[in-house]
């Protein structure tokens, strides 16, 4: 009952205007309908009766029983539409309320969080489970405005007979009774249900995401089982709840009908001794007959109460999620040319079947202004954990990360985002047009990007020949995750995305593995020379080679990481740095490393070799196939 009076409670302080104005109105309703009652008993007594019985003043006041019916009938209709129309509101209101919190925070939380729950439940908590916690509220006005009605009705009652009111209000406790008896059955069943729908989705989604992987192996007919097992899971546990609420529902609408016969026979009684009239009956049954609403409508919101409280503990552990970033206030200025970083005892732990093990450890890293530095190291060593620390996707453990001397953790979001890009491993591009995809901005939106500025950043990520192509250029849709794009230009629009920000630090986590070699080295050497250009040179005219050369009085580039598995582009770097186990083990050039680092001259033996083998495939594709990349 607790939970239940402050799940509703919330809710309704959440609209206090839209609810007082539903609740208002469905008091209106209550006590209108009690009115009727009291006009009809009014009316036999004084009207119908006389009437009968041959009373010529009595069946010329027919018409003035008429309008007081039709004047009561009116203000019920209206207080109706008012009741409907603002409990609707209040209900998607509050539903809309809910899914902004949920989808807030699952923006706030960090990844290590969302790699921790599926997809699909996350996507049951923004839809179904949102809608399980607000179903209540819809019925909710109309519940406890005609508190009214009972209270009213109850008066009315003791005032024709203390016995007949008696008789009559026994339905409210027999109602609460039945209400206990189905909040034992329903709660286990929707708690059941809600999971199930999680569940569902999951499935779906994996089959959805792995599209490519489903028909390429052809197991069409085992996703179709996996989902099928689940849905007829789902199916079972509605079939449950159908089955409780196919019983409660009944007996909540049979009590108040139970009630009227018995009031009718105790009337009867009552009246054969002399003790009430005709009207008096007449009113009290209809009043019982009424009472029928306020009773249905207490049963709608109980039968919806054990759906609202799973439906809102389900989100709530969304809500109450640990884990969210602490935002800082200080300010990290914007000046010209590259970010310095400094690493200092940094430690990343991750929860192991023994106890945390430590992704990082020990890491001691400088990257000075505007260097090109390679991080290379075998697999699991650590390199995508220490990519994702940078752009403070989570926060290390232990030790200190310093950006132009500001720790990471005290900088400003909006000051970490303007100056510190990362281009992940995976290429994620929206169901949107090339512009928007590059942006990530409305095109009237202050501070968006020009057209120019897409154009420069497209034509150093090379994908610029590839926009122009399509049908509509910078307006061109390029369908679900980039379906209509290969996945090297997938790869080179998100360095566009990153570029066209100008950042003072870019992070390329393997943002070029579907990239041949040659384009790869294109970039990477326009990165150099055109991200170096002031405002004001941006679009000084490219070489023969589509390269920009430097002008001596531009500033330097951004500073850059590069998560590296291709020599190709370790070579391109300034210095590089060999990660392993976790932490760095060496840094210097790639000459220096091959001389005196044994781990780095197998490493970079491996990915000679990957390389050689990668373009041996290239020449040997036909025409039309090596071409499509470029």
């Amino acid at each position: 009952m607790r939970r239940s009076l402050q799940l509703m409670g919330r809710g309704i302080a959440s609209q206090p205007r839209t609810y007082l104005l539903a609740i208002g109105t469905s008091a209106v309703f209550g006590a209108m309908m009690v009115g009727v009652s009291q006009a009809l008993g009014a009316v036999t007594d004084r009207v119908v009766v006389p009437a009968l019985e041959g009373s010529a003043q009595a069946r010329s006041q027919v018409w003035v029983a008429g309008l007081v019916l039709f004047g009561v009938a009116v203000t019920l209709a209206l207080a109706v539409a008012g009741r409907r129309v603002f409990a609707g509101i209040g209900y998607a209101d509050i539903q809309a309320d809910h899914r902004r919190a949920v989808t807030r925070q699952y923006l706030r939380l960090p990844m290590s969080w969302h790699r921790a729950h599926p997809t699909g439940q996350l996507l049951s908590n923004a839809s179904s489970d949102v809608e399980a916690s607000t179903g209540v509220f819809n019925p909710l006005p109309f519940a406890l405005g005609v508190v009214v009605m009972i209270g009213v009705a109850a008066v009315a009652l003791f005032r024709v007979d203390a016995l007949l009111a008696v008789t009559a209000l026994a339905v409210l406790p027999l109602a609460v009774l039945a209400n206990l008896v189905f909040q034992r059955y329903m709660s286990p069943a929707i708690t059941r249900a809600q999971q199930l729908r999680a569940e569902v989705s999951d499935v779906a989604h994996e089959s959805f995401e792995a599209a490519l992987l489903v028909k390429s192996l052809g197991t069409e007919d085992r996703e179709e089982a996996r989902f099928a097992e689940r849905a007829d899971a789902l199916r079972a546990a509605n079939v449950r709840v159908g089955q409780v609420r196919a019983v409660f529902d009944p007996v909540i609408d049979l009590l108040p009908s139970l009630g009227t016969l018995v009031v009718l026979l105790v009337g009867a009684h009552r009246a054969a001794a002399g003790a009430v009239q005709t009207g008096d009956i007449v009113s009290a049954a209809y009043l019982l007959t009424i009472m029928a609403v306020p009773v249905r409508a207490f049963g709608w919101v109980l039968g919806e109460l054990p759906r609202g409280l799973v439906g809102y503990d389900r989100i709530a552990r969304v809500l109450d999620a640990s884990g969210v970033l602490p935002t800082g206030d200080a300010s990290l200025p914007a000046r010209p040319g590259g970010a310095g970083v400094r690493m200092r005892g940094v430690q990343v732990l991750a929860p192991g079947a023994e106890g945390d093990v430590a992704l990082l450890h020990d890491v001691d890293l400088d990257l000075p202004p505007g260097r090109v530095v390679a991080l290379v190291g075998t697999t699991g060593s650590g390199k995508t954990t220490l990519a994702s620390l940078l752009s403070r996707l989570r926060d290390p453990d232990a030790g200190t990360i310093e950006v132009d001397g500001v720790e990471l953790r005290q900088i400003r979001p909006a000051d970490l985002a303007a100056q510190v890009a990362l281009v992940a491993q995976q290429s994620f591009v929206f169901e949107d047009t090339v512009r928007s995809n590059v942006t990530l901005a409305d095109p009237d939106e202050p501070g968006a990007p020009d057209d120019e500025a897409v154009w420069e950043a497209l034509r150093i990520a090379r994908v610029d020949d590839v926009v122009r192509a399509l049908p509509d250029g910078l307006d061109a849709q390029i369908g679900e995750r980039g379906a209509n794009l290969s996945g090297g230009q997938r790869q080179r629009l998100v360095i566009a995305r990153a570029l066209v920000r100008r950042p003072r630090l870019l992070v390329l986590d393997d943002a070029t593995s579907a990239v041949d070699p040659r384009v790869e080295q294109q970039i990477l050497t326009g990165l150099r020379a055109a991200t170096a250009r002031p405002a004001a040179t941006a679009h000084q005219p490219a070489d023969a080679d589509g390269d920009v050369g430097l002008q001596s009085d531009q500033v330097t580039g951004p500073t850059v990481l590069l998560v590296a598995y291709r020599m190709s582009s370790v070579l391109l770097a300034d210095e590089v740095v060999h990660l392993e186990g976790g932490t760095v083990v060496d840094r210097g050039t790639h000459e220096e490393l091959l001389g005196r680092d044994p781990g780095y001259r197998e490493l970079a033996t491996a990915y000679l070799l990957e390389s050689e083998r990668r373009s041996g495939l290239q020449e040997t594709l036909p025409v039309e196939q090596a071409g499509a990349e470029r």
